[in-house]
């Protein structure tokens, strides 16, 4: 299915009323001079106004907003001012010859409702490319948005909003659209709506940045009343990033130079002619791919690729994708091909939480080589997953590893309320379909911080987490906090697992002294946490070499802690040592095939290379 495909089924619209209704209508004053309107159909006249609209999507996550705006705006639900663009003109000198340019850009920014109730709309790149495309149009550069804010007869001062979880958000948009809508209301009457306005939002731009990075988006702009901007080139958030200062500005992809009828893509792609719009240089790549419109969703057919945001890894056919947040949490995702996804196999999506210190790249793991840093040898998280993938085959595993800025879960959750850890991980499940989809949430270290964090946020721990395994990270047990909620989770079925590694670290010796007490190390915060279940769960124990084994009658819960009479530390070597595959395996009836836990590496033929060299 091509790309146009792909759209007529997402927004439901005809291939003839495409043809028929989008188009950019050209009309020609004085020979040389182009008036440019929006052929939209008129707007309905039971179309939503500015206020219903926000009403209507204010529920919906970020896919349904970007439907409901598209559908709503390619039907003609936008107001009247925007459907006229303005006059833009621009220079530069190339080779000794000066060229001379007018470009077309709408009067303000993409908006739903009507001349006097009207939502600036805040959508992803994608569905703004796909809007652009059917409408003959672009999204602006750097240099077309400043040359916008330099011609701009109403130029309004940015109004920033304190940055929060909530700036994501359409109540957070809506208050936002209300200064600004205060802001041009009140110079209507020296500059009625349709005079070219700048200043109270950032762009989505297309840059030639893009080329190295396809899955970012880039945002520029907010120019300050001194023509500063308070955005400089940025493409550090993920392409689905939408927050409520950026907006879309159309801009007509037909402009005059010299006098000629050229296309902005071909402008941007002349190295005499580019300098007119890019102050970049030549520009090849002039638009977002429109399969960007969503985060990745697998459907219940699963027969689709993923989005240009995932990239295959040609060793082992997995999916890779990464999203960054606006608080500093990096999410990189590992998932096995499309066709591994069906219907009759569930998703086991694991939450992996990173130890202290370590980046995604070392927990992964790969092959060493010369001058290597040993942390890429340390926990092989990457290996022992595609390891657990050909032993359990009834079910597709994905791995999400979640990366704190300052790589410490325990210093990110001193300035990030709990709530968003839940919104986080919440977000990324969203991404699959819910109702074919098991949880993990598995930790390492100082990983344990972001599990105990989001069992603070949630009154209840949900029904699709499936197992909790704390891989020498329990630090944060807390019996008052967690103790309940452990136990009604394991209470209420009989599939929900428990899993806990750790030894006796208050006997390690780092430089000859202690680094934990005997209370506050792992070996303390479970044995805290066995005494509390064993309040409503019978146990059994043995122990062997070392390695004390607490399990509950039903297999559901498994306590391994090993003794440390030799004052070692054993913190990375339970990982390395199929710690993570035990995690997983522990209280079924895998439990113990073709591994050991603290035995020989069963995964050796599983370590790939760098994450960066398998792209």
């Amino acid at each position: 299915m091509d790309g146009k495909g792909d759209w007529r089924l997402y927004f439901g619209v005809r291939k003839h009323r495409l043809l028929i209704v989008f188009t950019i209508v050209l009309i020609v004053h004085g020979g040389n001079i182009f008036a440019q309107y929006l052929a939209l159909p008129p707007r309905p006249a039971n179309a939503p106004d500015g206020d219903e609209f926000v009403q209507r999507v204010g529920g919906l996550d970020m896919t349904g907003r970007d439907r409901e705006t598209a559908a709503e705006f390619l039907a003609g639900n936008t107001p009247e001012f925007l459907r006229k663009f303005c006059p833009v003109s621009v220079t530069n000198v190339a080779d000794g010859v000066t060229n001379v340019a007018t470009f077309f850009a709408a009067p303000d920014y993409l908006a739903i409702g009507t001349d006097t109730n009207y939502f600036l709309a805040h959508i992803s790149p994608g569905t703004a490319q796909h809007i652009a495309d059917q409408l003959d149009c672009t999204l602006p550069t750097r240099k077309i948005v400043d040359a916008i804010y330099a011609a701009a007869q109403v130029k309004l001062v940015p109004s920033p909003i304190p940055p929060s979880a909530a700036m994501t958000t359409v109540p957070v948009f809506a208050q936002h659209n209300q200064i600004v809508w205060a802001q041009r209301m009140a110079l209507t009457n020296l500059y009625p709506l349709g005079a070219l306005v700048a200043g109270h939002q950032k762009d989505v731009v297309i840059s030639a940045r893009l080329t190295s990075a396809p899955n970012k988006v880039a945002i520029y702009g907010w120019h300050q009343t001194n023509g500063v901007p308070i955005q400089p080139l940025y493409l550090g958030h993920v392409w689905w990033w939408v927050d409520y200062s950026q907006c879309i500005r159309l801009v007509s992809r037909t402009l005059l130079v010299n006098g000629q009828k050229k296309s902005v893509a071909e402008v941007l792609a002349d190295p005499k002619l580019c300098g007119l719009i890019s102050d970049e240089g030549v520009i090849t790549n002039a638009r977002y791919p429109t399969n960007f419109v969503m985060p990745p969703v697998i459907t219940e057919k699963i027969n689709l690729p993923w989005p240009k945001g995932f990239s295959v890894n040609n060793d082992f056919g997995e999916w890779t994708g990464e999203i960054e947040t606006f608080d500093g949490v990096r999410i990189f995702i590992n998932a096995p091909p499309p066709n591994s996804f069906a219907p009759d196999k569930p998703v086991q999506l694991i939450f992996y939480s990173l130890p202290n210190g370590n980046s995604i790249e070392e927990t992964i793991g790969k092959k060493l080589s010369p001058g290597d840093d040993w942390h890429f040898d340390i926990q092989h998280i990457g290996a022992q997953t595609r390891w657990l993938r050909q032993a359990l085959t009834n079910r597709t595993l994905v791995v999400v590893y979640l990366e704190a800025a300052t790589k410490s879960w325990p210093l990110w959750r001193k300035t990030h309320p709990d709530s968003r850890i839940a919104e986080i991980l919440d977000s990324v499940r969203a991404i699959f379909p819910t109702n074919h989809t098991q949880i993990v949430l598995a930790s390492h270290s100082g990983g344990g911080s972001l599990v105990f964090g989001y069992l603070n946020a949630v009154n209840v721990i949900p029904a699709y987490v499936r197992r909790i395994a704390f891989l020498d990270s329990d630090y944060a047990y807390d019996s008052k906090l967690h103790a309940e909620k452990i136990t009604n989770w394991l209470a209420a079925s009989n599939e929900n697992r428990l899993c806990v590694l750790a030894y006796q670290d208050y006997l390690g010796l780092y430089n000859g002294k202690p680094f934990v007490s005997q209370a506050g190390g792992t070996w303390g915060r479970s044995h805290a946490m066995l005494s509390d279940l064993a309040a409503q769960f019978p146990f059994t124990s043995q122990t062997n070499s070392g390695l004390e084994t607490y399990s509950s009658t039903n297999g559901q819960i498994e306590f391994l802690l090993k003794e440390n009479p030799d004052h070692k530390i054993l913190h990375t070597v339970q990982v390395e040592r199929n710690g993570f595959i035990e995690a997983l395996l522990s209280g079924t009836a895998r439990e113990g095939q073709g591994y050991e836990y603290l035995g020989e590496r069963a995964y050796t033929n599983w370590i790939g290379p760098a994450v960066s060299d398998a792209k």
